[in-house]
């Protein structure tokens, strides 16, 4: 991939895309410091962490026109989620703040006929209000919840709303925004606070900027938007064929559906009663959500709901991505966490079960993120039918083509956002339950309650066609990514190479490897000096930035972008602050270009 620019969306040029460019390590470290020279060019950010611009422009129309000066809004695609903001907010944040918060659900005005392809239900927006004092409290909830409103039902409602057609519920519409005074729209830039909470150093007071030259900024953004679409697939999607795809995306993730798909189609593929290794698994069973995060968190919500009565804690297993310890610490009863989620720690864990202690469910993801370690399904499974608590396994970085971990697991989560898709311009999440697991029915009563489908139709559209060819880029990815850890492995100044095939966790890694199956895209290395580490990444020829899992091969220092504010805690567990993480894409002369990049390492201590 050339070069793109510090700041500059990856894919470039892409309004909706899902990484940005951090092209050097110091601009990594600049990013996590909050310097100007970063923050001020960059022009987008992973989601959950950054609130797109189109969301920005939103928010502060709607402060314009229901608010009032010091407030700032975040907007949410339903009423419960906006609510269960708020009520994080009242929980977290000093009583101080609590007086500003308002919540505001927004609808469509019932004397406007809605568009023939959407149903009116799915034209909400609710709107958490509140000082900027409470702001850093809400983006907490934002970032760990998933909960927050995709950039492109925000551009959609924005335009309902300014037409005047989006209005309070229950109060009169004004005029639209077009004959109002005017209202500049929201920062064309993004800063940030801390790598975990974003509170250390957040400057709350940027959210409410405005920029005069931001209107055209979106006229472009919904021109090159359109100019995407049409470049991309030839033709506008066709939000009417949205069930249809939601179909075939569970289809295959089921993996009964590997062929492309005419989703005009009025019959889908009949689901095998014996996908993914288990029973009479339905499409009912496979639930789509806006993110993976949010895959974590609904699942959590479930568990909670079905312990309500008796609320129990959850466990941690294994060196956690960030916000899946925070949701199991901030969300319930709290979590007992194993950081190296190894044997020694299950058998610390049952001792603990068998002195009675009760748990309700344990949480992990396979393999781990960034040490590419496994745990012990067989064993963990065992555990929980003797002792009662639900299996909860993340199977992103390994994803259901490399391997089958649903039958040792009550529920498997999985963010689409990566390699299912792949084009890194597209959020997404899925749950499956296993329906013959212990908890399936206690799950699918408490799902009732606590599910919404928040799924964003243009989300859903860009989501199954960006998946048709999964299966396919898999078997590549995995292939490139077995050339570059040989390479990396090779090499004297490499110390050590993270990947299943290599780690010492192989065995429970092989338990679970379905045949032809891979060891997936993701890599991770350390170098001997930090020197050589910021010379290599430096002269890398990748893109560079957060995310994984994407079609075009994305290194990143993860453990500066995701601990920064921790880099000690991380190494306790054995994550070295210099560790680099490789996601593979379909590049070819991948070897080349880690060779060279080696080259410079070796140079730099000449």
């Amino acid at each position: 991939m050339p070069f793109i620019e510090l700041g500059d969306s990856i894919p470039p040029n892409t309004a909706h895309a899902v990484s940005v460019s951090l092209p050097t390590w110091k601009s990594n470290v600049g990013y996590e410091e909050g310097e100007s020279w970063v923050v001020d060019n960059m022009t987008t950010g992973y989601p959950r962490f950054f609130i797109h611009r189109s969301i920005q422009a939103f928010a502060t129309d709607i402060v314009a026109k229901h608010g009032r000066t010091g407030l700032t809004a975040v907007l949410f695609p339903s009423r419960r989620a906006a609510q269960r903001c708020v009520a994080f907010i009242r929980d977290k944040a000093p009583p101080s703040v609590h007086a500003d918060l308002t919540l505001l659900h927004l609808v469509l005005d019932p004397a406007r006929k809605t568009p023939d392809t959407l149903h009116s239900t799915t034209l909400a927006i609710s709107a958490v209000l509140c000082s900027q004092d409470a702001f850093p409290f809400a983006k907490q909830y934002w970032q760990h919840s998933g909960d927050g409103v995709s950039s492109r039902r925000a551009e959609f409602c924005h335009g309902l709303f300014r037409d005047g057609m989006l209005v309070l519920e229950n109060r009169t519409p004004s005029p639209p925004l077009s004959q109002q005074r005017k209202v500049h729209r929201g920062p064309r830039r993004y800063q940030r606070g801390s790598s975990i909470d974003g509170i250390n150093g957040f400057n709350g007071a940027h959210h409410a900027t405005t920029t005069p030259d931001a209107a055209t900024d979106e006229n472009a953004d919904s021109i090159e938007s359109t100019r995407f679409l049409e470049e991309r697939f030839g033709r506008n999607l066709d939000v009417s064929l949205v069930d249809n795809a939601k179909s075939a995306i569970k289809r295959r993730i089921a993996g009964v559906l590997t062929s492309d798909l005419d989703l005009s189609t009025k019959s889908l593929p009949t689901m095998d009663s014996n996908a993914r290794g288990v029973s009479n698994l339905k499409e009912d069973d496979i639930y789509l959500v806006p993110c993976g995060m949010n895959a974590i968190f609904t699942t959590h919500q479930a568990m909670l709901h079905i312990h309500a009565s008796e609320p129990r804690e959850s466990i941690n297993f294994g060196f956690p991505y960030v916000d899946t310890l925070k949701i199991l610490q901030k969300f319930g009863p709290g979590a007992v966490f194993y950081g190296r989620g190894n044997a020694a720690d299950l058998d610390d864990l049952e001792h603990r079960l068998k002195n009675g202690q009760k748990f309700q469910a344990l949480f992990c993801e396979f393999p781990g993120n960034p040490l590419l370690s496994c745990p012990d399904l067989a064993r963990i499974r065992q555990l929980a039918d003797a002792y009662g608590f639900a299996v909860v396994v993340d199977e992103t970085v390994g994803n259901f083509i490399n391997v089958n971990v649903l039958p040792f697991a009550d529920v498997v989560v999985s963010s689409l956002t990566k390699i299912f898709s792949g084009d890194c311009n597209v959020m997404g999440g899925s749950i499956v339950l296993n329906p013959g697991g212990q908890y399936y029915q206690s799950l699918k009563s408490a799902l009732a309650e606590v599910f919404e489908d928040t799924y964003w139709v243009e989300d859903v559209m860009f989501m199954e066609r960006n998946s048709r060819d999964f299966k396919t880029r898999i078997d590549r990815v995995n292939a490139n990514a077995e050339t570059i850890c040989e390479v990396l492995d090779a090499h004297p100044l490499v110390t050590k190479v993270y990947y299943p095939k290599y780690n010492d966790s192989r065995p429970n890694y092989e338990a679970c490897r379905l045949p032809g199956g891979g060891y997936g895209g993701l890599l991770s290395c350390t170098l001997q000096t930090k020197a050589q580490t910021i010379a290599f990444y430096d002269a890398l020829e990748t893109a560079k930035g957060p995310s994984l899992g994407t079609n075009f091969t994305l290194t990143s220092p993860y453990v500066i972008l995701a601990h920064y504010q921790e880099l000690d805690w991380a190494a306790s567990l054995g994550v070295e602050p210099n560790l680099l993480r490789i996601s593979v894409g379909l590049e070819e002369n991948l070897r080349g270009v880690f060779t060279r990049a080696l080259e410079a390492a070796g140079a730099c201590e000449a």
